[in-house]
């Protein structure tokens, strides 16, 4: 598990490769992730959009950028979380993902930047 407090927003990210998968003739190596955001903070804030980069050790790097997660942009009361699992595919066994949410604060209704830390995408056997 990877960790990480911007903001007073604590992000956990637990990784876990899922299995192989054909698609168009190609095999990619799919991953899940779950991720846990945790407002430590004294205010109220909303998830409001995403930035992902997706390091594959095959491909360039890809960026995704979109609103919410999982279709969902959750308010966080102080104290509070919101926990979301997603997945991802690679062409190789070997990858990693970082990236920031864009959230605001309720009360002030300021935007604001929490990191995403870096957290390893691999295949068991590529540890050696």
């Amino acid at each position: 598990m990877v960790q990480q407090v911007t903001n007073g927003v604590k992000i956990s990210v637990i990784s876990k490769f899922e299995g192989t998968s054909y698609r168009n003739y190609r095999l990619y190596y799919a991953f899940s992730y779950k991720i846990t955001i945790e407002n430590q903070s004294n205010n109220t804030v909303q998830l409001i959009s995403r930035h992902w980069n997706i390091f594959d050790s095959m491909n360039k790097t890809e960026i995704v950028k979109g609103s919410g997660v999982i279709g969902q942009k959750p308010i966080i009361i102080s104290g509070n979380s919101h926990t979301y699992q997603s997945s991802c595919f690679l062409i190789s066994p070997i990858g990693a993902m970082n990236g920031f949410y864009t959230m605001i604060n309720v009360e002030t209704e300021k935007l604001f930047k929490v990191i995403i830390p870096t957290f390893q995408l691999m295949v068991p056997s590529s540890y050696n």
